[in-house]
């Protein structure tokens, strides 16, 4: 049984950022509402590796096949995805630069999207793996309207997810929220515990 929370900050920002601050409200909700749930925190910003020939070699090696090195190669990728695998909820924070994710969170995406583990191929096309999990989008903007035609963030996100399974989304318009009020209780769809 998946007993986790996994949150994913994309921040190039430390002090003052919004979707930091916003995603450790929504994480101490969910916490507040299922006390046994443990917490792995994962910080884009300090930076990851992109995807390059090696880890693809790597990646379409066989299982039973791959040598030492490209099980090395795929250490790091292999900890991302047990991680996405032990979640029961995954709250994604994400700002929208330049109408987008920021690099760091797309290198994620990159290296847990995992044919075998996280998605699988069929005869009618690509399965996702990652079944009975929610996904909790927090998402900030400087000035591209969240849900807008020109907000390829969030709706990107969804894909990506749904892509892998997780079809139970809730995106979190950070300027539309007010940390300080009931806002994160109804947004997980939870009461407010005393």
């Amino acid at each position: 049984m998946n007993t986790n929370i996994l949150q994913v900050n994309s921040s190039g920002r430390y002090e003052g950022s919004v979707t930091r601050q916003l995603s450790d409200a929504v994480v101490a909700q969910l916490k507040r509402n299922e006390p046994s749930l443990e917490v792995t925190s994962r910080d884009l910003a300090t930076g990851l590796p992109f995807v390059d020939e090696q880890w693809i070699g790597a990646n379409f090696t066989a299982p039973e096949e791959r040598n030492q090195l490209h099980k090395e190669t795929l250490s790091f990728s292999d900890q991302l995805v047990n991680e996405l695998i032990q979640a029961k909820h995954i709250v994604i924070a994400s700002p929208i630069y330049n109408f987008s994710v920021p690099a760091v969170l797309k290198a994620w995406i990159d290296l847990v999207a995992r044919a075998k583990l996280t998605f699988k191929y069929t005869e009618y096309g690509p399965v996702g793996l990652l079944e009975n999990k929610t996904a909790y989008l927090v998402v900030a903007s400087g000035g591209v309207p969240v849900g807008s035609e020109v907000d390829f963030a969030s709706r990107y996100l969804k894909q990506v997810l749904g892509f892998l399974g997780i079809t139970d989304v809730k995106v979190i318009d950070a300027s539309k929220i007010n940390i300080e009020s009931d806002d994160i209780a109804i947004i997980t769809q939870q009461p407010i515990e005393a």
